[in-house]
């Protein structure tokens, strides 16, 4: 049986000057060791919640496969933290591919992405989609009001796959990474078209959430949060708009503002 995505802890809150016991919600971190036939693939520290959408979204991210039809199985082991796959077919890409690696659930180097992999299965946007900054607006309003999790702890990213008008689907995750892996193993499992899909998220843009875009195959990233210089060189080379700081009625078009339907500028 799968933990719970927070725990109760017992801490002591000072307010004031003043100190009392309470107890505090806290995001759960769920160590998950994903299987590839024999061989150990990965282990991704997650929050333990959509795993069958996150595994399949992480292969196909990597370039295990480039749709859900390619598994033959996929089996949870919940209390041990596995999860067992099979594919249709041999795994004909080289290992050296994919250096076996500790995926954590932190920020920056704790997850490395400079493989051949990423330049095999990161797409240049070809997306025709615009959005307006008052729907910029309104998706991240809603993001923010759908998160139960974030509400209870700060502790998990919030990322959700969206039209202009609209949310598709919102997922959850202590990793920023686990988040999009999950809305992309959604949209496979749904066989739901991308190109004309916009990603809201929580966290700030960089660059290994603008390769994920690429990979998800999206056009759009909106977040209330900051990008760093190599995701926009990124976004800039792989055609993906990105929009930051969107707060209130503001925010900063980094690249691609072609598809921001504004009067002016």
């Amino acid at each position: 049986m799968l933990p719970k995505i927070t725990t109760r802890w017992r801490i002591t809150r000072i307010s004031d000057g003043t100190a009392a016991l309470q107890e505090d919600d806290i995001a759960t971190e769920y160590p998950l060791t994903v299987r590839l036939g024999v061989e150990e693939f990965a282990t991704i520290v997650c929050s333990p919640t959509d795993l069958e959408e996150m595994t399949i979204g992480f292969l196909a991210s990597e370039g295990v496969i480039r749709s859900a039809s390619e598994i033959k199985e996929l089996r949870i082991d919940e209390e041990r933290g596995f999860v067992y796959v099979e594919l249709m077919h041999e795994e004909s890409t080289s290992k050296d591919d994919y250096a076996r690696r500790f995926i954590g659930s932190c920020c920056g180097k704790s997850r490395q992405f400079y493989f051949q992999n990423d330049v095999r299965t990161a797409r240049t946007s070809m997306s025709r989609t615009t959005i307006t900054p008052a729907e910029c607006t309104s998706l991240m309003r809603l993001l923010q009001s759908s998160s139960s999790e974030f509400k209870l702890t700060g502790g998990v990213h919030n990322a959700a796959l969206c039209t202009p008008t609209e949310l598709i689907a919102v997922r959850a995750d202590i990793g920023r990474h686990n988040a999009l892996d999950k809305l992309f193993g959604y949209a496979l499992q749904q066989r739901l078209p991308i190109t004309d899909k916009i990603i809201a998220f929580s966290g700030r843009l960089s660059s290994e959430v603008v390769l994920k875009a690429a990979k998800i195959g999206v056009g759009v990233m909106l977040s209330k949060s900051a990008p760093t210089d190599l995701a926009l060189k990124l976004a800039g080379d792989l055609g993906i708009t990105c929009v930051g700081f969107i707060r209130g009625s503001e925010m900063n078009v980094y690249t691609h503002s072609h598809r921001i339907a504004t009067e002016g500028a």
